[in-house]
């Protein structure tokens, strides 16, 4: 499943990735409203996205918008179990899939054309984890981090 999200500065962006899901015949749902709220805050949508995400930890992936991409992924991980990264580039978001195994993608909507969102959405449901031995090495390493 692909869990959707973002504020009112990620809306317009969040809407294109919704009807790109749906045109590519995605699973996802969209967690928060469903039309633009102004007032709403993004840690609070984030944590909410990565809660659904970090519940199903074999099956989910989470995308998050807002303006910078900063906000949305700095609130994702601090949920235990999530690894958000920013995209910025389907070469740097296929790397941090592989390597780095992130299950929510941040994305910047003030940054990205809805050409570059696209490709890079594309390059994150369509890459997989390694699951090379120093990878996986890490990621534990950064699950007992989230204990301390």
């Amino acid at each position: 499943m692909i869990y959707l999200d973002g504020d009112h500065r990620g809306y317009w962006l969040r809407e294109q990735i919704r009807l790109w899901l749906y045109q590519w015949q995605l699973p996802f749902k969209v967690v928060g409203d469903k039309k633009l709220s102004p007032e709403d805050d993004y840690p609070l949508i984030a944590a909410k996205l990565a809660r659904k995400v970090a519940s199903h930890p074999e099956s989910a992936v989470g995308i998050l918008v807002c303006g910078s991409g900063v906000g949305v992924s700095m609130a994702a991980n601090k949920i235990a179990g999530i690894r958000a990264g920013l995209g910025f580039s389907g070469q740097q978001i296929k790397a941090a899939r592989c390597e780095d195994d992130i299950n929510v993608l941040a994305l910047a909507a003030d940054f990205l054309s809805a050409k570059r969102a696209k490709k890079i959405v594309r390059v994150f449901l369509e890459t997989e984890f390694s699951r090379q031995p120093r990878y996986q090495r890490r990621l534990k390493q950064i699950a007992d981090l989230e204990k301390k």
